[in-house]
């Protein structure tokens, strides 16, 4: 359900786009720094699952009746901002006590996961990246219909950018594994994160911002 003609092209320009710094990426990179690569593993796959969740959405035209309206994504970018600064919050305030173990991350790598989910379905962006890349290679050659060819792209996005996540685990991840058994580091690795999920509520505000100059 890809036509082949464009197909080169599309896979180039994942390929460029999986490449620039953006929020997922510096979620999931810390994360497996600052907690290792179990916890970078379930950011990665919750990333995935919200890209699932954005490719049906955009195959089935919600997310385009929903981009049509503006002020449905400046509360939802609002509500995002809002849901990272508690995430922030709660890492800050937290005592290095609170520091998980490196043999007890269990419930950690769920929450990750959920927070990786959240933090991406919340994200104006991200659908609005849905709702204006995918249509651009989807063709009028084929017999497949625009949300079969677009549910086709979504999932070949989906799968190559996990792919991409999972290498950036591992290649960080590694270096975590050293850091986390620095004594110092894990006192202060709780506030690293937080440090993170400010800079991400700091991403979304700004882009409001622009949005509205």
């Amino acid at each position: 359900m890809i036509d082949l003609a464009v197909l080169p092209l599309y896979l180039t320009t994942v390929v460029a786009l999986l490449l620039i710094p953006g929020p997922d990426m510096l979620l999931i990179a810390s994360s497996s720094l600052s907690y290792g690569k179990k916890v970078g593993l379930s950011a990665s796959l919750g990333n995935a699952t919200s890209g699932i969740i954005l490719t049906l959405l955009a195959a089935m035209g919600v997310s385009a009746l929903i981009a049509m309206n503006p002020m449905a994504l400046e509360i939802l970018r609002i509500i995002g901002a809002a849901y990272l600064l508690k995430m922030g919050w709660d890492c800050m305030r937290s005592s290095a006590a609170d520091a998980p173990e490196i043999d007890q991350q269990s419930g950690l790598a769920k929450l990750l996961y959920r927070r990786a989910v959240f933090s991406n379905l919340l994200n104006p962006k991200a659908l609005l990246f849905f709702v204006l890349f995918l249509p651009q290679f989807v063709s009028p050659q084929l017999s497949a219909t625009s949300g079969e060819q677009m549910l086709a792209l979504g999932l070949l996005l989906n799968v190559m950018g996990l792919l991409f996540n999972l290498l950036l685990v591992v290649m960080v991840g590694t270096l975590g594994k050293s850091l986390l058994k620095n004594e110092k580091f894990r006192t202060n690795q709780n506030k690293f994160m937080g440090m993170i999920f400010f800079a991400l509520a700091i991403w979304l505000l700004a882009s409001q911002v622009q949005s509205l100059a």
